[in-house]
């Protein structure tokens, strides 16, 4: 299966938190890890957070930073398009979402189609989670 990581999958698989094991064992059984353009930067938005609420894990952060960059490059990565987010808009209309999780959700959706069946999605948004499962997303975190 094709794993869909949002940005908050991503934050838990690089830095030890609540859930963080979950992810790990579905990251190991995934074919491939996919993900949108803009986790990158909700991402490290999310470690520069973690480094101004906790100081003295900047250490950990700097290597999350850098085992991100690393594995980049082995990600799916899609691309943030007019047509991907005008379905983002009708999703944040549809299922009360913000911006970018509607954005993180019409880039599943569209990994979904392209290969024909269901991606798993890793997210850990209650609301985000819900919309997907009625997308037919296989939820996974």
């Amino acid at each position: 299966m094709i794993l869909y990581c949002d940005s908050s999958a991503l934050v838990k698989l690089y830095v030890d938190e609540a859930g963080s094991a979950r992810i790990h064992v579905a990251v190991a059984e995934a074919m491939a890890l996919a993900t949108c353009r803009i986790s990158w930067a909700e991402t490290h938005a999310a470690f520069s957070r973690r480094v101004r609420e906790v100081p003295e894990d900047l250490a950990a952060i700097e290597l999350a930073r850098q085992a991100l960059a690393g594995d980049w490059p082995r990600f799916v990565v899609l691309e943030v398009t007019q047509p991907l987010v005008e379905r983002a808009a009708e999703y944040a209309d549809a299922f009360a979402l913000r911006g970018y999780d509607s954005v993180q959700l019409a880039a599943a959706k569209l990994a979904s189609e392209t290969i024909g069946e269901p991606c798993g999605f890793a997210c850990f948004d209650d609301r985000l989670g819900k919309a997907a499962r009625l997308l037919g997303l296989a939820l996974v975190a």
